[in-house]
């Protein structure tokens, strides 16, 4: 089967999941209608009688199941959502890979400047927010949670790699990896044919982590980062100024920087998706 003909068989799946949705939205919107009339009636007649409290109760656990299953809903709509950003990923890959480049996403090197940072800051945008069930702990690579021991990039997977420049000294860039050789244990990048260790990279977060819900999954004040420094393809090191307190909010970061009386920069925002853990624990 094509990844055209996949895709669009998931679009059709996830058309049905959002009608399910709202149909599901629409049979419990009755039963909360019916919890705020009672509580209405209850305020009316001053007093709490045990009718009032059977049939809250009763209201109540059917409200708590219709949130359930439109909740379980959603998490199979996310899911397709996901499948489907997979499939367009490996095309366009499969795509660069081959040398053929559509008019939306040309290759890198005829990039203008402002585009490319515009596509990352859409990549930063559309990074997904982590939604876990009840005690469910955040998974590796969501907010600042490292990737497990035996974790292995995929193809289009976004990392930070640590790279010669021109000059011969090392810097660590945003790259994107093109393959994955077990006999070697090395990555490929795609941009500039990049041969690397594993060691030589980290992997970019690919969930965000809600601030609300998991703190423990973000990087917190005054911890040791690399961060991607604004309208630039290359990370540096960075202290946390303040983490983000909304899902939708970014860290507030300060760079090394000598040419600053303290050695570091005024606080700039970075999104969460490039912010990652230093591997280097001394400033040089």
């Amino acid at each position: 089967m094509s990844a055209d003909t996949k895709i669009a068989e998931l679009l059709t799946e996830l058309h049905q999941l959002i009608k399910q949705t709202q149909e599901e939205r629409s049979r419990s919107e009755h039963n909360l209608l019916n919890i705020q009339k009672t509580h209405e009636r209850m305020q009316t007649e001053n007093k709490t009688s045990p009718y009032y409290r059977t049939k809250l109760r009763g209201l109540y656990t059917t409200a708590k199941a219709d949130a359930e299953a439109e909740c379980s809903i959603l998490r199979h709509a996310l899911d397709k959502i996901a499948d489907i950003k997979s499939l367009l990923e490996e095309r366009r890959i499969a795509a660069k890979m081959a040398g053929v480049y559509s008019d939306s996403d040309p290759p890198r090197k005829t990039m203008r400047r402002g585009v490319l940072m515009t596509l990352l800051q859409q990549s930063a945008m559309t990074l997904p927010l982590w939604i876990g069930k009840p005690g469910e702990s955040p998974p590796p690579l969501c907010g600042a949670t490292p990737a497990s021991s035996d974790y292995v990039a995929k193809q289009g997977d976004k990392v930070a790699a640590r790279v010669k420049a021109v000059d011969g000294d090392e810097q660590w860039i945003l790259a994107e990896v093109v393959s994955y050789n077990h006999s070697t244990n090395k990555l490929e990048d795609l941009e500039k044919r990049h041969t690397l260790s594993r060691r030589r990279i980290i992997p970019l977060p690919q969930w965000k982590a809600n601030p609300e819900t998991d703190p423990e999954a973000l990087f917190s004040k005054d911890q040791l980062v690399l961060a991607l420094y604004p309208q630039t393809t290359c990370f540096y090191r960075a202290l946390i100024h303040t983490p983000p307190h909304r899902p939708q909010d970014d860290y507030s970061v300060l760079f090394e920087d000598t040419s600053y009386a303290d050695g570091y920069s005024p606080p700039l925002n970075v999104a969460q998706r490039y912010v990652v853990a230093c591997k280097e624990n001394k400033k040089k």
